[in-house]
């Protein structure tokens, strides 16, 4: 008799993963915190077969100084924010857990318990030692309490930014920065701003630190954002006029000058994020002015759950160490102050997400298609999560495809076992100014184990390949975009005839979600359709999406409040070409997401439902627009069962 082959697995797959974040190198430089998060069921002693209950729950680890990985936390909760004390003697991290929201302890590494620092009704977030070791900082809402929506009041609404994605309705007050007095246990608040600190870093002296916030509402809500310079009085001082988004600063080692992530002025979402260096009196110049190449991680994967620092750090006084995204991959590089960049740390198939570097060392995760996301201490793993993983995974192969205009783009095919025909899947990401490559992906390793061809590539809009490729789109979504993604769908199955054209189906999320959409209404070739936190109306995502006051005028150059560009808005909506599809559509969308509102699903369920498309809509409560990386356990493995059993219903 024939033995039974091995059963694929199942989206329950994801419950036996162990999820690395934020990986942070002592001050000499030999060792490395990190957190590892695990899934166990809510209250184990209380166990329900019918209804489980997987829950995230997070230790913080110490790897290194010639020591096998231990747990430094119980991780009962959650244990988050690693944070070493400059003299390396101490651990600063954030605890949740027991009903309490994330609160701030600090355990001695010499021995002894954790001692709690705050007791807040709410969050602390971002914190940071003084490089002196005096004080740690924090910013949260401490006490703020805002219960109108339990009492049944009503919600009186005068500020452009009111819900954001993550975090639903903002704090009528913004959070402030805190200060924590080590030696004499001493907490104050420092500095109560008036519009949110989206960012802040101690200056090199301890005199004080550098902020990035707006100078109104409307700025925020616009992203135009400033640098300001805060002394240990609470007296700020704007020190810049660079009226664009500032994604993060880095001062310079001498304390006068430093380094914005971001954008200049002018410059809309699809242009790149670089390294700008400002002087004492603001002056600025561009630093990796002849890289074509963002920086930071964009390269989408589903494992990244926690926090995930790229910081650009400063290595000497001429050097700084930043990751950046080429093609699929993403690296470590030394970008000089004459403008050079050189690679420290690049590996074309690989993704960097995360890193710190203090002391000569680095601290680092990387992960590759097919091998799960890895803790690294100067080289050297430090984990071995792959050895663990409950199902061997795929090496994708690549796939290339050449555009009307004779350009190369680039993208990948996911194959199952064996050399029998099977179904094929495009999917889109989302961005649309992000990418895939080489990062791990639960979900696609799944649907190749489960007998699907997953096809996945980065067609113009995507990062990585050039400012000219990622701004192609502007203006036109829907038009090169979808070009390119059928020509690299058609290579797919050319270059491998495995694949059945016939029984075939187009996904995505978000952008990708939108590109879904729009291409069900301009072809039928596709035998199902699943579409994530999607788009269909570009004219009400302008008033309901947390980013929509501004993200038409820099995507399209268009909006939705002005009549002379409503019309055009329309044009590159899905829902204008809806009665033209045919494709069973099956539809995912979260409650709490404000990034694509849940409107937008309902809007495209009860079009498709008017035509007699096969439709099924499937909302989680609870979640937001990260749902798939980093939502709820049982949701995401909820999520994953509708999506394969969609396709099922359809491929099979």
């Amino acid at each position: 008799m024939s033995q039974p082959g091995p059963v694929p697995p199942g989206p329950e797959s994801l419950l036996a993963l162990q999820f690395p974040s934020d990986p942070q190198v002592s001050p000499d430089g030999t060792r490395v915190t990190y957190v590892l998060t695990r899934v166990e069921e809510e209250d184990p002693r209380k166990t329900d077969p019918d209804f489980p209950k997987p829950r995230y729950r997070s230790a913080v680890w110490l790897a290194g100084g010639g020591e096998e990985a231990r747990p430094l936390t119980r991780g009962e909760g959650r244990d988050t924010s690693p944070r070493w004390s400059p003299d390396g003697t101490a651990l600063a991290f954030v605890r949740e857990g027991g009903g309490e929201k994330g609160q701030l302890f600090v355990l001695p590494l010499e021995g002894g318990e954790a001692r709690r620092v705050t007791r807040f009704r709410n969050p602390v977030q971002d914190v940071q030692w003084s490089p002196d070791g005096r004080f740690l900082s924090f910013l949260t809402t401490a006490d703020d309490e805002d219960g109108r929506d339990e009492r049944g009041e009503a919600r009186v609404i005068t500020r452009p930014r009111y819900r954001f994605n993550g975090r639903d309705w903002l704090p009528e007050r913004p959070a402030r920065l805190w200060r924590y007095d080590v030696a004499a246990e001493r907490l104050e608040e420092w500095h109560a701003p008036e519009v949110e600190v989206t960012g802040y870093a101690w200056l090199p002296d301890s005199s004080g630190a550098l902020l990035i916030s707006s100078e109104s509402e409307m700025d925020a809500a616009q992203w135009r954002q400033e640098v300001y310079r805060l002394a240990h009085s609470g007296e700020r001082e704007q020190v810049t006029h660079w009226n664009s988004a500032v994604q993060a600063v880095v001062p310079h080692p001498d304390g006068e000058r430093f380094v914005i992530v971001g954008r200049p002025e002018g410059k809309g979402s699809p242009e790149d994020a670089h390294l700008f260096l400002v002087g004492p009196g603001g002056e600025w110049r561009r630093l990796d002015e002849g890289w074509d190449f963002p920086v930071g991680n964009i390269v989408g994967g589903d494992m990244h759950v926690g926090a995930f620092p790229a910081l650009p750090t400063w290595l000497d006084a001429d050097t700084l160490l930043v990751s950046s995204t080429v093609g699929g991959s993403c690296g470590l590089f030394r970008v000089g102050l004459d403008g050079s960049v050189t690679a420290q740390d690049h590996d074309p198939e690989a993704v960097i997400p995360a890193f710190t570097a203090r002391g000569g060392g680095v601290a680092l995760i990387r992960e590759r298609a097919d091998r799960f996301p890895e803790v690294e201490l100067n080289g050297q793993p430090v984990t071995d999560l792959n050895a663990a993983l409950p199902f061997k995974p795929r090496t994708p192969e690549r796939v290339t495809f050449t555009t009307e205009d004779g350009q190369e783009g680039e993208g990948w095919v996911l194959l199952p076992d064996g050399g029998e025909r099977v179904p094929a899947i495009l999917t889109i990401h989302g961005g649309p100014h992000t990418a895939y490559g080489h990062a791990f992906t639960h979900e696609f390793q799944l649907m190749a184990a489960r007998g699907y061809a997953v096809c996945y590539s980065n067609p113009r809009g995507s990062v990585g390949y050039g400012q000219a490729w990622a701004s192609a789109i502007h203006g036109r979504w829907g038009t090169v975009d979808m070009a390119d993604l059928l020509a690299f769908f058609d290579r797919c199955l050319e270059a491998h005839p495995r694949l059945d054209g016939e029984r075939s189906a187009v996904m995505g999320g978000s952008y990708g979600g939108y590109m879904t959409n729009w291409i069900t209404g301009h072809t039928d070739r596709f035998a199902a359709a699943v579409t994530d936190r999607s788009i269909c109306n570009l004219l009400s995502f302008g008033g309901t999406s947390d980013i929509g006051l501004r993200f038409w005028d820099d995507e399209l150059g268009l909006n939705f409040h002005r009549s002379a560009d409503a019309l055009r808005l329309w044009d590159m909506s899905p829902l204008k070409y809806v009665e033209a599809v045919r494709t069973p559509t099956l539809i995912v969308h979260s409650v709490l997401d404000h990034r694509c509102p849940v409107e937008q699903a309902e809007q495209w369920y009860a079009a498709l439902h008017l035509h007699g498309v096969p439709t099924r809509f499937v909302r989680f409560p609870g979640e937001d627009h990260e749902l798939s990386r980093s939502g709820r356990p049982d949701r995401r493995l909820t999520r994953l069962e509708e999506y394969l059993g969609w396709l099922d219903r359809w491929l099979a």
